[in-house]
């Protein structure tokens, strides 16, 4: 599907973006890959990685704030991929009229720009914490996500469609839980400090971020919120696995921070569908035939009142599987 098109990444030097390009040049022949952001340091960096698929690669200087610069940045381009955002969370509660530019103006200026390039397909990557959000993060996603799936109103007779893809932290993401155990081990701690011992997390590697963003790609009509089936672990059982009999004293949830991620509420159950490895929400108003529920019949509908979380997960990570895991897990810098 990708063979012979021009693929945008917006916040392509991002470890999503690198990823992404990283495993469609080896899957795929595209034409070209842009990398749109605004750090020409990054952009350097990246061009360097990559140098040997120069003939493949553009890298494009500019904000998704600015429209302009978008609507040049989208023409002749098949495929957008969303990934720019502010994404800390106290950088969002400090800044907050940044993180709003960035994440719900940025958001408006790509679904305007996509559509009047005539862009094929938009996937925008979402986040749990847009889900009951409880930090302006969220927040903020929560708005891109309702900008994106009603962005398909505006479509009309065109091909553009937009869907949106939710994940929570990537397992060795900087930020996350691994690396700031991994951070006090390195000095020689011995104890990992635990903010709730009912803390759970879903467990998903870089790889199959991309991997479900190249699947929406490929099936999306138009507002769909893809979600993988992916493993929980316990807090914990990864402080167990990480420093055996470990002492974990329990120091209180940070501001901002929730007990589990969240992918699909029970409001969303009646608008979600079950597929072999993966959930979709498909949108409560439609506009346009391509849009109906399910529309290869190979979903189940979920129950009333289901609800997907770490939490209630049904597929969970032991001790000794985490161990494993961490064994093969390159951590992001």
């Amino acid at each position: 599907m990708l063979n012979n098109k021009t693929i945008l990444i917006t916040g392509g030097t991002g470890t999503f973006g690198k990823a992404f390009v990283s495993y469609v040049l080896e899957h795929y022949e595209p034409k070209k890959l842009i990398i749109y952001s605004r750090d020409e340091f990054k952009q350097f960096l990246m061009k360097n990685e990559f140098q040997k698929y120069a003939d493949k690669l553009r890298f494009f200087i500019g904000d998704v704030r600015d429209k302009e610069r978008l609507e040049r940045a989208f023409e002749d381009v098949d495929y957008v991929i969303h990934a720019a955002a502010m994404k800390q969370v106290p950088a969002c509660e400090y800044n907050p009229d940044e993180a709003i530019k960035t994440n719900i103006h940025g958001a408006q200026n790509v679904t305007a720009a996509a559509l009047d390039a005539g862009v094929k397909k938009v996937v925008a990557l979402s986040t749990d914490k847009a889900v009951n959000p409880v930090n302006l993060y969220g927040g903020t996603k929560l708005v891109s996500d309702k900008l994106f799936i009603a962005a398909n109103a505006y479509a009309g007779k065109k091909e553009t469609c937009f869907s949106i893809v939710r994940y929570g932290n990537v397992a060795g993401s900087r930020g996350s839980v691994i690396p700031f155990f991994k951070n006090i081990l390195d000095q020689g701690g011995q104890e990992l400090p635990i903010t709730d011992y009912r803390m759970t997390r879903f467990w998903i590697s870089i790889t199959q971020g991309v991997e479900l963003v190249i699947k929406a790609l490929e099936e999306a009509n138009g507002g769909e919120t893809f979600i993988s089936k992916i493993p929980s672990f316990k807090i914990t059982d990864l402080a167990e696995a990480m420093l055996p009999g470990c002492k974990m004293p329990e120091v209180g949830i940070r501001e901002g921070e929730k007990l589990h991620e969240i992918m699909v509420t029970e409001e969303d159950a009646p608008n979600t569908y079950e597929y072999d490895k993966h959930f979709i929400i498909f949108p409560q108003m439609v506009w346009n035939n391509r849009q109906m529920p399910n529309p290869n019949g190979l979903g189940k509908k979920v129950p009333e009142g289901f609800s997907y979380s770490s939490g209630n997960n049904k597929q969970w990570l032991s001790v000794e599987e985490i161990r494993e895991r961490l064994q093969h897990l390159e951590l992001e810098h």
